[in-house]
């Protein structure tokens, strides 16, 4: 019998018409297609991420860490479909 595994997901704090959120998300896709899902929140749909993030966006998250803000790491993108590899 085989266990279907539940994909992973990269978290990017958002929001509309964020033009540096669009790049990043339009960089990352690429590189984590197949391999992790993306979920993109809109912080201005929780006053709790408003006053956390404020114009701090867009962040990066993965496993509840910060992977990057304001522009994507890609070297650190990279180590995380590494570790996922190993795994």
């Amino acid at each position: 019998m085989m266990i279907d595994q539940v994909q992973e997901t990269i978290r990017v704090y958002s929001r509309p018409g964020c033009h540096l959120c669009e790049e990043l998300i339009e960089q990352l896709l690429p590189l984590v297609d197949g391999k992790l899902g993306i979920q993109v929140v809109d912080i201005d749909s929780d006053e709790d991420l408003v006053a956390a993030l404020g114009t701090r966006i867009p962040v990066v998250e993965f496993r509840s860490k910060e992977v990057c803000q304001y522009h994507l790491d890609v070297p650190a993108i990279q180590a995380i479909l590494v570790d996922l590899d190993r795994s």
